[in-house]
């Protein structure tokens, strides 16, 4: 499944995607790697998705939001890292933890649509604008 046919689908079960990092400097792939980080515009998250009452955080790196989040009123959910680099934890216990995300009955059929290719995803919504 091609990166564009992920979003849709994780889209089509109201699960959308974006990143806490709005800009940063960092050599290669590795979160550890990431310097001078300035927050994307909680607010235009808002403004964006009016409805959005759970948000989870892929790793340890973007969890450090979950409090933000969490004080503004929002279910929060801090994930294992869907990174490969992230080998402290096998594929099967990260797919039991990311299983949460989503209503359990709905779980097992998004699961088997997108979560096969977990470890690539990467997303980067385009700037929504203020």
């Amino acid at each position: 499944m091609d990166y564009d046919e992920r979003l849709a689908r994780l889209l089509a079960h109201q699960i959308g995607l974006w990143d806490t990092i709005a800009t940063c400097k960092r050599e290669g792939s590795l979160d550890a790697a990431i310097r001078q980080a300035q927050a994307n515009e909680f607010g235009v998250l808002l403004r964006h998705s009016p409805h959005l009452f759970r948000v989870c955080f892929n790793g340890k790196t973007s969890g450090k939001s979950e409090q933000r989040f969490s004080m503004a009123g929002f279910e929060t959910l801090v994930l294992p890292s869907s990174s490969p680099a992230y080998a402290h934890m096998s594929f099967d216990d990260k797919l039991a933890a990311w299983k949460k995300v989503v209503d359990p009955k709905r779980a097992i059929a998004l699961l088997d649509e997108v979560v096969p290719a977990i470890d690539t995803i990467h997303v980067r919504i385009p700037n929504l604008g203020a």
